[in-house]
């Protein structure tokens, strides 16, 4: 097959779809890999690494879309991306459309088959493809957060973890998944007095035997929450609901009890955002002060720290990749049920019922729609 991977273009991205390492197994396997030049220059892959790994280097992302089959990218695709899609083709990245009508449709007009990474399941009911940027996500929420607590900021000027004879700020964390347990995990470390708040006891459980007394546990009733939030110096907002919009759990109200100077971190913001008040940001520009609370709220987060979430995620995408490239995208999809569970759009029709519940159209099942391919 054909594999195409395009420099990515949204603002401050440095990540790239496939490492020379990953495109050097692909042509193993004996297929072909055009990578476009300097796609992964920014995090320290030159075109030089990725020819000696077996590239073929083209000058534009024009080349990339028109050749070929398969298109590798980290992040959803932008207007004149989506303009270069073809029926012919397949799309395997992040796409996070709920929240995305705009790009919902491009890609519908495109009849190519857009494979989320997001909603891509195990046979554990995990998201593979999503967790390793979610640990980096959860992670640098709480280093993020302690920046902007900072007065220069427009934060507190509170210190996470404290210095003896000085309370270490209060972080409370909504959600118990990967991006909560990386989040919880670092403000631990830094000594902050953390909470954690998640619907699903059994997570909860989890979370006290693996930090016993060093954390706090809440079962997430519209009372905990609201106190925990207000009570809170840092909020690190990390719920997600599979391939749907996030919940809006955090109101105008509770922000506005919340300390002058205080700060949201949202990670879901790519799912749309779990406050009120959330509004996409970016590495170029990433706060914004409302209600008296600092928001960061970048959509690509991971972003920051490009090398290492680059590499992160090939480790998790590669072998879908090579799965789609040997047996091609049709029946990769039909072999398997958890690479399925990530098609989100395809000819022209919607397949995730998050996404066709976010914009009011009629999901077709995916095995429907492959047989109607075939």
């Amino acid at each position: 097959m054909l594999v195409g991977v395009p420099k990515e273009i949204k603002n401050n991205e440095y990540r790239v779809g496939l490492t020379p390492a990953s495109v050097r197994e692909l042509c193993h396997q004996g297929h072909q890999v055009l990578v476009e030049s300097q796609a992964g220059a920014g995090i320290g892959f030159s075109d030089a690494d990725y020819g000696a790994a077996g590239a073929t280097l083209v000058s534009s992302a024009e080349e990339v879309f028109a050749r070929a089959a398969l298109i590798v990218k980290v992040k959803e695709p932008q207007v004149r991306e989506r303009q270069l899609l073809t029926p012919e083709q397949t799309l395997f990245t992040y796409l996070h459309l709920a929240p995305d009508r705009p790009q919902t449709d491009d890609l519908l007009a495109s009849g190519a088959l857009c494979i989320a990474y997001e909603t891509v399941t195990d046979p554990h009911g995990h998201l593979p493809l999503l967790a390793p940027m979610s640990e980096v996500a959860g992670r640098m929420a709480v280093q993020a957060g302690a920046y902007c607590l900072e007065k220069s900021m427009g934060g507190r000027g509170v210190l996470l973890g404290g210095v003896p004879g000085v309370s270490a700020a209060r972080v409370t964390v909504i959600g118990g998944g990967v991006v909560g347990r990386s989040a919880a995990t670092i403000a631990i470390g830094m000594g902050a007095d953390v909470t954690v708040l998640d619907r699903d006891l059994e997570v909860l459980r989890h979370l006290d035997h693996v930090y016993g007394n060093r954390i706090k546990t809440l079962f997430s009733t519209r009372d905990a929450l609201e106190q925990a939030v207000v009570q809170a110096d840092l909020v690190v907002g990390a719920v997600l609901v599979p391939g749907a919009s996030t919940p809006r759990l955090v109101t105008r109200d509770m922000l506005r009890a919340m300390a002058d100077g205080s700060v949201l971190v949202d990670v879901a913001i790519d799912q749309g955002g779990c406050a009120e008040t959330s509004r996409p940001t970016t590495h170029a520009d990433p706060t914004y002060i409302e209600e008296g609370v600092v928001h960061y709220c970048v959509a690509n987060m991971p972003g920051a720290v490009a090398r290492t979430s680059a590499m992160a995620l090939n480790n998790a995408t590669l072998p879908f990749v090579l799965a789609l490239a040997n047996k091609g995208s049709l029946a990769a999809l039909r072999e398997d049920p958890y690479l399925r569970a990530g098609l989100n759009v395809g000819a022209g029709q919607v397949v995730h019922p998050g996404v066709a519940d976010a914009h009011g159209y009629r999901p077709v099942a995916a095995m429907t729609l492959l047989d109607q391919l075939t």
